[in-house]
């Protein structure tokens, strides 16, 4: 399966819900064992909440080398390319380490609570 980012989120790929729409088409995909080549030709703009959203959260299910072996990213900018890298490392150790995930997870609800 190919996902054309540009045709189904535009230019520029920087919300959650945008990264939750891309979410949502890979993971019945990559749960089914099937390969997936995410395209992002003619996308301009990245942001790390769309690759929280859309690919970050991928690794509470999928360990990184299934992911590596199904998930084929074409066509993304160097900037791009160095959003998505830091996501992933950050996603790695926040499925892993169940400390870091806490300490995450106790900011966050911190942080919301003071809003």
């Amino acid at each position: 399966m190919k996902i054309d980012v540009f045709n189904v989120i535009g230019e520029n790929c920087i919300t959650l819900e945008d990264g939750h729409k891309i979410y949502a088409m890979l993971y019945p995909e990559l749960s089914a064992g099937s390969n997936v080549e995410l395209d992002f030709e003619n996308v301009k703009i990245f942001a790390s909440p769309f690759f929280n959203s859309a690919i970050g959260r991928l690794l509470k299910d999928f360990k990184p080398d299934d992911l590596n072996r199904l998930l084929k990213i074409t066509n993304l900018t160097s900037t791009g390319m160095s959003v998505l890298k830091r996501v992933i490392e950050n996603a790695k150790e926040y499925y892993t380490n169940p400390d870091m995930r806490k300490a995450v997870d106790d900011v966050l609800l911190e942080q919301s609570q003071n809003l």
